[in-house]
């Protein structure tokens, strides 16, 4: 039997774009596990499918943990405008909820001081965005 993770991890390459969004939102709680990580970076920078994109950085942004808004900052990092565009959309959607501005802002903010200097970048980006949610 494979596990929750194991299938996921499976889906994240799937052709469909349906089942990469699905893996996007199932592996998001698996953002400090190493082989999701490098999936969700993936699937966040998903070149066939916008919706894969921003439906990852979704749930990513409502995890809200350190972990998950890292691999958001990486993307970003990466991003081409068009993807971040998308990324921007993502975490945007997420935002609207009462509590995940404060999540994000914070993970923000530790991930100011990453060792990594894409990350930091992509995070500097992402405070931007968690401010203009706020209006």
């Amino acid at each position: 039997m494979m596990s929750g993770l194991e299938a996921a991890l499976a889906e994240a390459s799937s052709p469909s774009w349906m089942q990469r969004v699905r893996a996007g939102c199932d592996l998001a709680s698996f953002a400090d596990v190493p082989e999701a990580a490098d999936a969700l970076v993936g699937l966040l920078l998903d070149v066939e499918d916008t919706a894969v994109t921003r439906q990852t950085a979704e749930a990513l942004a409502r995890v809200g943990t350190v972990a998950a808004v890292r691999l958001i900052a990486l993307a970003v990092a990466e991003a081409n405008d068009d993807q971040a565009d998308w990324l921007q959309t993502g975490v945007h959607d997420a935002l609207v909820g009462p509590d995940g501005v404060q999540d994000v802002a914070a993970a923000c903010g530790k991930l100011a001081r990453d060792q990594e200097e894409a990350v930091r970048r992509g995070a500097a980006d992402i405070s931007v965005w968690t401010d203009g949610a706020r209006c």
